[in-house]
């Protein structure tokens, strides 16, 4: 059972998680009447046969359920903007670029704070169950809820800069052949997002973005630096700071992409050369553990029988 150093921990847990199922109740409860009336004024705006679907609306119940959590949490001004703005740009370079991605994502965090540890007590309340150490499970579960979403995300993220990273030369060697072609920037950017995208899902989708923020803004400029922004990536700062710098001084583009696209390539060889002069040193516990035995067993084996044998007789 439960230490009694901790007697209010379970009383505290409960609480978290009846007050978390009191407000989904009460947001499910207004979601549909919310639904309703979204939907008749689209109905009025738009004409009773094009009614517009906003993202959150094709969601299943339980993510809107989890989405508006995380919402009210957000909008409660329990966490700092800052907070917030860091959150929302490390899931869109995980690849979470929906509407409600943040919403999800701090919802999803509450409840697996509050609700693995609630079910540890659970667990343990059970006649047949008696964990060892209840405190140490608790706090356990208590990490993994607050840190699992984090670690995911982060893997996810690594996972979507690898892949732009690996796409960035192919899309560089594109857009000196379209520049060679007498397209403009825009327009070569916009058109090796097209071309790209079944070699390079992700470089696509950044440079798809891109090209409709330059159609955007009046300043082509500002587009390629938030390129660099967003993806917080090196290659990708480099290339939006060497197409402005193109564009202001009017220096050749394709020279310089060819440049850049060089240097990229070399550096990810380097890369590789890297990890392959590391697998000999990586290499060598498992051979002690799983090679060696065996050769001393097939080297030795004969010699150790004769042996035994001369013994023997």
């Amino acid at each position: 059972m439960i230490p009694a150093t901790i007697p209010w921990l379970p009383l505290v847990l409960t609480g978290g998680l009846a007050l978390v199922l009191c407000l989904s109740t009460l947001l499910w409860r207004d979601m549909g009447r919310a639904d309703r009336l979204s939907a008749r004024l689209r109905m009025v705006r738009h004409g009773a046969g094009s009614v517009e679907t906003e993202s959150g609306e094709g969601l299943p119940p339980i993510l809107r359920i989890i989405t508006t959590i995380g919402e009210t949490i957000a909008r409660s001004g329990v966490l700092p903007t800052k907070t917030l703005e860091e959150l929302r740009q490390t899931l869109q370079v995980a690849g979470f670029r929906g509407a409600h991605g943040l919403e999800l994502f701090v919802g999803a965090k509450l409840l697996l704070v509050v609700g693995l540890p609630l079910t540890t007590l659970v667990v343990e309340a059970l006649p047949r169950v008696n964990l060892p150490w209840p405190g140490a499970f608790l706090a356990v579960a208590g990490t993994i809820g607050l840190l699992a979403p984090d670690m995911v995300v982060r893997q996810l993220r690594k996972r979507y800069l690898r892949a732009l990273e690996a796409g960035m030369p192919d899309a560089m060697d594109m857009m000196v052949i379209c520049g060679q072609a007498g397209l403009g920037l825009e327009a070569s950017v916009e058109r090796v997002g097209i071309e790209i995208h079944h070699a390079h899902p992700v470089v696509a989708e950044e440079l798809t973005r891109t090209a409709h923020e330059m159609q955007v803004n009046a300043d082509t400029r500002v587009a390629l630096v938030n390129f660099g922004k967003r993806t917080g990536l090196e290659n990708a700062r480099r290339l939006s700071a060497m197409l402005i710098q193109s564009i202001q001084y009017g220096t050749p583009l394709t020279v310089a992409l060819r440049t850049l696209s060089a240097e990229q390539r070399q550096e990810m060889l380097a890369r590789f050369e890297s990890k392959a002069g590391r697998l000999p040193v990586l290499l060598t516990l498992p051979m002690i553990i799983f090679i060696l035995p065996c050769v001393f067993l097939i080297v030795a084996g004969p010699a150790m029988v004769d042996v035994y044998r001369t013994l023997r007789g």
